[in-house]
């Protein structure tokens, strides 16, 4: 039996009221369709996406390895952008400093 097939018969299971007259009993049978249904829905979904076969959890793995590759260059090239900031204000600096106290022969 599938889970299309489970499904329905709790549905009318549930529909007929045959589970029982018993509070409990409705719930754990109210608990089961949701269940199913929450099961068969993510079974839909991840088959609309293309994730349903065998693969789909090395697919995963690999696009979680390259966006956190992709991550780390981001971070690794706006490091060396602000690293070549600061030394290019310390080198204006210095310059400044030299031109100021009347070095500036030195730096023709």
């Amino acid at each position: 039996m599938d889970e299309d097939e489970a499904l329905a018969r709790l549905i009318a299971l549930a529909g007929t009221g045959a589970a029982g007259a018993s509070g409990a009993l409705d719930a754990a049978l109210l608990r089961a369709v949701v269940e199913e249904a929450s099961e068969l829905g993510a079974r839909r979904a991840l088959a609309r996406l293309g994730l349903a076969d065998e693969a789909a959890r090395e697919d995963v793995g690999d696009l979680r390895q390259l966006l956190r590759a992709w991550r780390d260059a981001k971070t690794s090239a706006w490091k060396a952008v602000v690293d070549w900031a600061v030394r290019g204000m310390l080198a204006l600096l210095v310059v400044a400093l030299a031109m100021r106290l009347g070095f500036d022969g030195l730096l023709k």
